[in-house]
């Protein structure tokens, strides 16, 4: 099994890295953070992949990604995926359920803020992502522990 987590770099798909990376180490899974970057400097600075006075470059958006997710899930792997310039979020989702697809996935741990009604609601990428049958969807939405002892305590995000 594996637990794919589109990963931003934003809070709340940390939290999702995070606590993907605590199921699978009380189920021995394998985590992988995906991330998916537009060849776009306003994008990358909207997202504080870049400072204001950077020029674009992938490779050093890939390298920041990398460290973000090694510093909060030691173990997860990092899988990426360019696109062009002005992606839209639709695409930008399809090409995390490929990934997904490719991967293996059996749960899908999606960062949104925007999940607390309805999925059909989200305004990100989550609601293409958590459409797709093939996986599970976990859903966070909360930056906080999640009050399950066993959880929390691997947790790297939340501790005292």
């Amino acid at each position: 099994m594996t637990y794919v987590v589109p990963f931003d770099d934003q809070r709340l798909s940390r939290v999702a890295l995070d606590r993907a990376q605590s199921y699978a180490s009380l189920t021995d899974e394998r985590v992988v953070a995906v991330s998916v970057v537009p060849r776009s400097p306003g994008y990358a600075r909207e997202r504080d992949w870049l400072a204001p006075e950077e020029s674009f470059d992938a490779k050093l958006v890939l390298e920041r990604l990398a460290e973000s997710v090694e510093s909060i899930a030691p173990t997860a792997e990092f899988e990426y995926v360019l696109a062009d310039r002005y992606v839209s979020p639709g695409t930008i989702s399809s090409k995390i359920r490929r990934t997904a697809r490719k991967l293996g996935a059996t749960v899908v741990f999606v960062g949104s803020e925007n999940a607390g009604r309805m999925l059909t609601t989200l305004r990100s990428v989550g609601h293409s992502v958590a459409a797709d049958d093939t996986y599970d969807v976990h859903i966070v939405r909360r930056a906080e522990p999640t009050g399950v002892a066993v959880l929390d305590e691997r947790s790297t995000l939340f501790e005292d």
